[in-house]
C-alpha cells in the first residue's frame, strides 16, 4: 500500500521501532495467604474473541457479594434475551445483578468491617441502584454492621466529582457527614502513613471506564500499595468495564510509567476494577499486597455490561454519556495533537477540530475514515467553538463521530485511525509539544497514552494504521492470557 504524504519535519528515523521485549514470566496465581481471590479459576477458557460493548445509554450495573472473609464465587449470569449485546445468550435483564454496596448490607457480608475503621476511596460513581450515595449508606450502616466511617479519600476530580480534569484537588471537611476528606490528587497521589493512621481498612468504590489512561485505576493501585506497606486491608466494589472483557492497545513499557499509566497493561486492560485489583496484587504488588477482598457483581455478563436500565452517573466531567465512555479509550488520543478532543463543547471525544481545519480538509478525514472500513462508526462534518481547553473561543472545523453499532465498535483501533488522518491530511496538525516532540529522547503526550514511543515513530513514518493495530494485536493477546487466572466472570 502506497504511504501518505507527509508534511515536512514529520520523519524521524531516530526513534527505535524494535518489537517490545515480551512480558516476563506469569506469577503464581496463587496469592498470599492473605489476599482473598474470590472465584480463583486458574484454568478458565479464553474469552471470546467478540466485543460486545455497552447495550445502551444508563449507568454502568456494578455488584458485588464481599464475603466474611473467605471468597464467594458470583452466580452465573441468569439466561434471557436480554437488552444489551448478550443478544439472547445469556444477557442480563434488570434485577438479575445487585451492585456491590447493596450486596455488602447482607448481614454476613457486612462482617468484613466489624469492629473496623473504615476509609472510603470514592467519587459521585459510587452509589446503589436508585442513586444513593455510597458515603450516605455506609454511614447508615456503621451501627448495623459495627464499624465506623472515618475518612473519605477522592481522587482526580474530587470526592463529589467538581473538579477539572487535571485540577488539584484539597483536602477539606465534607460538609454533610462532617468526615476529613483527604485527597489523593493534590500533594500526594499515593496515601501516606499519616493519612492512613485512623483507618483499618480502605473500601473503593468508583466506576471505572476501562482505558488505562484513566487515572482511577491508579488511584486504586496505589492505595492498594499503601494498604500494603501500612498493614491496611483492602476491600474493592467491583463495577463492569464498559469496553467488555477484549484488550486493545500496547502493552505499557516501563520507562513510560505515569499516572496515565503506572503499569504494564495495555490501553484498553478488559477487566473489571475487582480483576484488575486481583491482576495488581498478583503480579506487581506481591511484597506488599494487601489482605484484599474483591466484591465480586452478581448476575454479571462481561459480554453485555450495560444490561440494567440504570441512570448514568458521569465518572469525571469529560465523559457526559455512556456513548463518550466507548470512544475515550481511543479519541482520548486526540489529547496528543494539537487539535481540539472536544472538551469545552457537548460532545467531547466525539468531536474533534481546530480552527485551521476547512472543508476541504475535513473531507479528506471523512474520506480517509470512511476507507477504512471500520465498524459500528459513522462520520459528518461539525463545527463548534470550545468554551475550555484547546482553541477555546476559536471556531473550529472538525468531525463528528457517530457509534452505530456498539457490539462492533473498537476504540483503540478507530482512534489510531483518526490520529493518522489527521496527521496526514491537515498539514498544520502536530503533536502539541511541536518541534520539542522530534527525537528519541523526548517523551510526549502520544508516548505516555499510546504506552510506547513505537506509535509516534510509526506514524511519523507514515505508517499505516492498521499495521499498527497489527504491532500490538499480539502483546494485547498476551496480556489477555496472563489475566485469565484472575478473572471472576
Amino acid at each position: 500500500m502506497r504511504r501518505p504524504a507527509l508534511p515536512p519535519g514529520r520523519h524521524v528515523p531516530g526513534i527505535a521501532t524494535a518489537p517490545r521485549p515480551m512480558l516476563g514470566a506469569v506469577h503464581d496465581p496463587t496469592m498470599s495467604t492473605e489476599v482473598s481471590l474470590v472465584n480463583h479459576t486458574p484454568d478458565a477458557p479464553a474469552r471470546p474473541g467478540r466485543r460486545h460493548l455497552l447495550a445502551g445509554l444508563g449507568a454502568l450495573p456494578g455488584a458485588a457479594v464481599l464475603g466474611a472473609g473467605a471468597a464467594h464465587a458470583a452466580p452465573a449470569p441468569a439466561k434471557g434475551k436480554g437488552k444489551g449485546k448478550g443478544k439472547g445468550k445469556g444477557g442480563n435483564r434488570k434485577g438479575d445483578f445487585r451492585l456491590g454496596v447493596e450486596n455488602l448490607l447482607d448481614p454476613e457480608r457486612l462482617e468484613v468491617l466489624r469492629g473496623k475503621a473504615v476509609g472510603l476511596i470514592t467519587n459521585p460513581t459510587g452509589t446503589d441502584s436508585a442513586l444513593r450515595s455510597t458515603i450516605d449508606i455506609l454511614v447508615d450502616a456503621q451501627e448495623q454492621g459495627g464499624f465506623t466511617l472515618t475518612a473519605l479519600y477522592g481522587p482526580e476530580h474530587g470526592v463529589r466529582g467538581a473538579e477539572p480534569a487535571g485540577g488539584y484537588v484539597e483536602d477539606y471537611i465534607d460538609a454533610t457527614t462532617g468526615l476529613p476528606v483527604r485527597s489523593l490528587y493534590g500533594k500526594t497521589q499515593k496515601p501516606t502513613p499519616e493519612m492512613l493512621a485512623d483507618i483499618d481498612v480502605l473500601v473503593f468504590d468508583i466506576q471505572d471506564i476501562g482505558a488505562r489512561f484513566y487515572t482511577y485505576i491508579w488511584t486504586l493501585y496505589y492505595a492498594m500499595q499503601a494498604a500494603g506497606e501500612n498493614g491496611k486491608s483492602f476491600v474493592v466494589l467491583d463495577r463492569p468495564n464498559p469496553l467488555g472483557p477484549e484488550a486493545e492497545g500496547f502493552v505499557l513499557e516501563p520507562e513510560l510509567a505515569s499516572f496515565v499509566g503506572l503499569r504494564e497493561i495495555p490501553q484498553t486492560h478488559g477487566l473489571t476494577v475487582g480483576e484488575l485489583a486481583r491482576y495488581f496484587a498478583g503480579e506487581f504488588l506481591e511484597d506488599a499486597a494487601p489482605e484484599l477482598h474483591v466484591v465480586p457483581m452478581t448476575g454479571y455478563d462481561p459480554e453485555d455490561p450495560l444490561a440494567a436500565e440504570l441512570p448514568w452517573v458521569l465518572p469525571s466531567p469529560n465523559i457526559p454519556t455512556a456513548e463518550t465512555a466507548v470512544v475515550y479509550a481511543g479519541t482520548g488520543l486526540i489529547e496528543s495533537l494539537n487539535v481540539s478532543e472536544g472538551r469545552g463543547t457537548t460532545t467531547p471525544f466525539l468531536w474533534f477540530g481546530a480552527p485551521f481545519i476547512g472543508e476541504e480538509q475535513i473531507a479528506a478525514i471523512i474520506a480517509r475514515l470512511r476507507g477504512a472500513d471500520l465498524p459500528g462508526v459513522l462520520y459528518r462534518p461539525m463545527f463548534a467553538t470550545p468554551t475550555a481547553s484547546k482553541h477555546e473561543g476559536e471556531f473550529c472545523g472538525g468531525v463528528q463521530i457517530h457509534i452505530t453499532d456498539t457490539a462492533a465498535y473498537e476504540p483503540v483501533r478507530t482512534g489510531i485511525h483518526v490520529i493518522a488522518a489527521l496527521l496526514y491530511e491537515v498539514e498544520e496538525v502536530d503533536w502539541r509539544e511541536g518541534e520539542k516532540c522530534r527525537t528519541e529522547a523526548d517523551v510526549c503526550w502520544i508516548d505516555r497514552t499510546s504506552g510506547t514511543k513505537r506509535t509516534r515513530a510509526m506514524l511519523e513514518d507514515g505508517e499505516d494504521p492498521e499495521a499498527i493495530v497489527a504491532a500490538w494485536r499480539k502483546e494485547a493477546r498476551r496480556f489477555t492470557a496472563t489475566t485469565q487466572p484472575y478473572r471472576l466472570y
